[in-house]
């Protein structure tokens, strides 16, 4: 994670999903994240596929309009790669797993942009494949914001967040006798 929004998103949900796969919709407090809250969003489940219920407004700004309402994988142009966002979606949902992904822009005008999305799973009154609490966000506000709007975008990098029990396990017991083998890393002599 290289962006500082992403990297507040994912702290802040980590911390309230706690032993859980994820945490409840009802839980995230809008105020723990203001700081990355103009490009935070939630989707949700809807049969066409995932639906943006919230869009922050530095995320509207670089589509030019209003999101919600609007499916997530309309965002991309091409029929592929809206497949392939619907079924990273669904991944997320079905694994209750996270995705980091940086993705290549271009605005209208012709301007590169590199953004980071971050796609997290919620709990929706019990339900697991409800909702999904997201981040899209550029390295640093780019200076066309609000003249001009990205025209096309694509996943240059993917990286899956599972679930891992290993993160919230206490750490192990001291043994009271030392181990009858013991392996030291070294190089052959």
């Amino acid at each position: 994670m290289k962006n500082a929004t992403t990297r507040l998103v994912f702290d802040y949900w980590d911390a309230l999903r706690g032993e859980r796969t994820a945490p409840e919709r009802g839980e995230i407090e809008p105020g723990a994240m203001r700081h990355g809250l103009s490009d935070t969003f939630v989707l949700e489940n809807e049969p066409i596929g995932p639906v943006f219920r919230l869009a922050g407004t530095r995320l509207c700004a670089l589509f030019g309009g209003e999101l919600r309402g609007r499916s997530f994988a309309a965002l991309w142009p091409d029929v592929e790669a809206q497949g392939d966002m619907r079924r990273l979606v669904q991944t997320v949902m079905d694994e209750s797993a996270g995705a980091v992904a940086g993705l290549s822009a271009e605005t209208v005008n012709g301007s590169p942009v590199y953004l980071e999305l971050l796609l997290l799973p919620l709990r929706y009154r019990g339900r697991t494949h409800a909702r999904v609490l997201g981040s899209l966000s550029p390295a640093a506000s780019p200076e066309w914001l609000g003249v001009d709007t990205l025209d096309t975008m694509r996943m240059i990098s993917l990286r899956m967040l599972w679930p891992s029990a290993e993160a919230h396990r206490p750490p192990p017991v001291a043994r009271a006798t030392p181990p009858k083998f013991l392996l030291l890393p070294g190089g052959r002599t």
